[in-house]
């Protein structure tokens, strides 16, 4: 075991890195060396990733149209090449001394709301898991569902495909059809999408997708060179105009017992959440199993949960059932849903 001490930047560079945004990457690591940068970031509220707050942050003023040269690495807003060999920090903390005083008012008032609808390729066969433990039809709420756009996840479709090849489609002719790669022997199950018999949010801070400065902080938040992820995004949000499922604002754990109590106690409910979690303290952790514990009580119910567990992004399935937890390892992914590698 290293005894080298924990650095949040130095983690956050390597992480971008990983997930495949050197420019990110760079940045972080500019950031994590200047004490005046770490202590802006680290106005975000409480439980706020400091990282994803300050760089969101100077995206939503760029993509809002603020004029300077740190655009040029920003493809979406630069139409011109990319510069090549040339180091986007000095621009950026050019950038952040020129708009201090704005970008500071987001930080201390915005919350990490991304809406990452490549993760429906964990939520597809994460659901189909259930059904088949369930039965149908399936009763569902999410916590943590910020515009709500993975609330819809059953209107997009899902493409694995492995060594360039398509090896498992589930609704190749929905409107909007998720890439995935496939990694590891085992396939996801795919067949009919489960039947949904109804779904709720429960959002401390919900996105107003009618608002463009709530859909600029949406795209804000996508990492600016990974321009596919901001196109699928926006195609989600036209869908969801169509759909809008209901989303209950306030605090989650909160609402959950009387969103659980609206269910008919013969139908099976599943919590499910996808990266939300991790922003939790120890105490509403606990606070989440206590009242899924004590459901499970008077009916069986189970948790789908897609986080971050300190090193990996894993997907499980946990089914609560007279005051027993049964969890299930069913795949480790990219955190964006880039990859899933299914393990059962």
């Amino acid at each position: 075991m290293s005894d080298k001490p924990f650095d949040y930047w130095t983690f956050f560079a390597e992480d971008a890195k990983r997930t495949g945004s050197e420019f990110y990457a760079r940045l972080a690591t500019g950031i994590g060396a200047n004490e005046a940068l770490k202590v802006l970031a680290a106005k975000a509220k409480p439980g706020q990733p400091h990282a994803n707050m300050l760089l969101g942050s100077v995206h939503y003023l760029l993509l809002r149209g603020a004029d300077h040269p740190l655009r040029r690495f920003y493809p979406k807003l630069h139409h011109g090449s990319r510069p090549e060999g040339e180091d986007p920090f000095p621009l950026f903390q050019d950038f952040v001394a020129r708009h201090r005083a704005e970008l500071e008012t987001l930080i201390t008032t915005r919350v990490t709301n991304t809406n990452e609808v490549g993760r429906t390729a964990l939520l597809h066969p994460g659901f189909r898991m259930m059904a088949r433990q369930s039965g149908e039809p399936l009763h569902l709420i999410e916590i943590g569902p910020s515009a709500g756009l993975n609330m819809i996840w059953d209107r997009y479709g899902v493409r694995y495909r492995k060594n360039g090849e398509t090896v498992v489609e589930i609704a190749p002719d929905a409107p909007l059809v998720i890439e995935c790669e496939l990694r590891g022997d085992k396939r996801p199950p795919a067949g009919p999408t489960p039947t949904i018999a109804s779904r709720v949010g429960l959002e401390l801070n919900p996105v107003d997708l009618s608002k463009s400065e709530d859909r600029d902080w949406l795209r804000a938040l996508m990492w600016p060179d990974q321009i596919a992820r901001g196109e699928r995004l926006d195609r989600a949000i036209a869908l969801f105009q169509k759909e809008k499922p209901p989303i209950v604002s306030g605090d989650a754990l909160a609402l959950l017992p009387d969103a659980l109590r609206r269910v008919p106690e013969n139908q099976p409910v599943c919590i499910y959440h996808t990266i939300v979690v991790y922003q939790f303290s120890r105490e509403m952790r606990e606070a989440l199993a206590n009242i899924l514990t004590l459901a499970g009580l008077r009916r069986p119910l189970w948790e789908l949960a897609f986080d971050f567990d300190g090193k990996d992004y894993p997907l499980s399935l946990t089914r609560y059932h007279d005051g027993t937890r049964e969890k299930q390892h069913l795949a480790n992914s990219h955190p964006h849903g880039t990859w899933v590698e299914w393990l059962v």
